[in-house]
């Protein structure tokens, strides 16, 4: 049977991509991205080779054929941890917008959209629903959940994000569902090797930290994952790692940090990306940086959480009328 084809916007390094493609009923034909930093990972990883455009520049003549588009359009406006302006935001308040000119030229039988948790709740809901009224009036059915990846992935990391659903045909709307919770069996330690000794450049010593002397006080147990909190420590009791975010590379605020034989240390960026369900053949070019790797695993998504959404999509539009 022939694949989905499938236009990628806002791709960055492919998380939503590999978890599409994984299902084997996906193939991504069309990606763009305006970061270079991301699309070089995105490039070392897929056939298909990013389109650098911004896409205020992309035409609905520059991507082929399509049966599906998606998109994890940039989340820093309607973040907790952003500034929450939605779409007053100068930077990227209109991009979501933009996603929306090329869905109703292509009319892609299938849409599938993440964002923040936030987007749910930002201005009372104003958002949210101008969001879905968007969607709703170019002819799609909607449905939209908040997954929890611990929950819904089998990874052990809190990354809580909202997923929305659209199709054209009325069937396989109602065909559609989210995937269930799964156990929980995979552990920090699956993912993160607390014995092997790393480079220096991961471990804080009282030369390198101000803080150093409250971390060695209060980071006391192996195999939990703890965070500097500005002022104090805060231990994960959850066994989880708490959501990664793009600017844990910076040092400081809410970086994850991990006891080790070797000392205290924050996670590697191969780390960051076993957490966010990359396979360990998922490619991370030494030509980037520590810090630019961090930010991408940190702004990218939790691909086996997406990979069972695509799947359950794909089950769904075997309905499809059109079909």
């Amino acid at each position: 049977m022939e694949k989905l084809k499938v236009a990628s916007f806002f791709a960055g390094i492919g998380g939503i991509d590999l978890g599409f493609e994984n299902t084997k009923h996906f193939k991504t034909v069309y990606a763009n991205e305006f970061d270079p930093y991301p699309a070089e990972i995105f490039d070392s990883n897929f056939i298909t080779k990013i389109d650098l455009k911004d896409i205020h520049n992309v035409s609905p003549t520059d991507l082929p054929d399509i049966n599906c588009i998606i998109g994890g359009f940039p989340c820093t406006s309607f973040s907790i941890a952003g500034y929450q302006k939605g779409f007053e935001d100068e930077r990227t308040g209109d991009l979501f917008f933009e996603l929306a000119r090329l869905i109703k030229a292509k009319r892609p039988e299938i849409i599938f959209l993440e964002n923040v948790k936030n987007l749910v709740s930002h201005d009372n809901g104003k958002t949210f629903k101008i969001i879905l009224d968007c969607l709703e009036s170019m002819g799609y059915h909607i449905k939209y959940q908040v997954l929890n990846a611990a929950q819904y992935g089998n990874v052990p990391h809190g990354r809580e994000r909202i997923y929305i659903v659209g199709f054209l045909d009325i069937e396989a709307y109602y065909h559609f569902e989210f995937p269930k919770p799964i156990t929980l069996t995979k552990q920090l330690s699956d993912l993160i090797d607390f014995e092997k000794k790393q480079p220096a450049q991961y471990y804080y010593t009282k030369e390198k930290c101000t803080f150093y002397d409250t971390l060695k006080k209060q980071i006391t147990k192996q195999h939990t994952i703890y965070q500097w909190r500005r002022k104090y420590v805060r231990e994960n009791k959850s066994n989880l790692c708490p959501t990664l975010t793009a600017n844990m590379g910076t040092g400081g605020h809410n970086v994850p940090l991990i006891l080790t034989p070797y000392g205290i240390r924050k996670l590697t960026p191969r780390e960051s990306f076993n957490l966010q369900g990359f396979p360990l053949s998922f490619i991370l070019p030494t030509t980037i940086s520590d810090g630019r790797l961090y930010k991408c695993a940190g702004n990218s998504v939790v691909v086996s959480v997406i990979q069972r959404i695509a799947e359950n999509i794909f089950q769904a539009n075997k309905f499809s009328k059109s079909k």
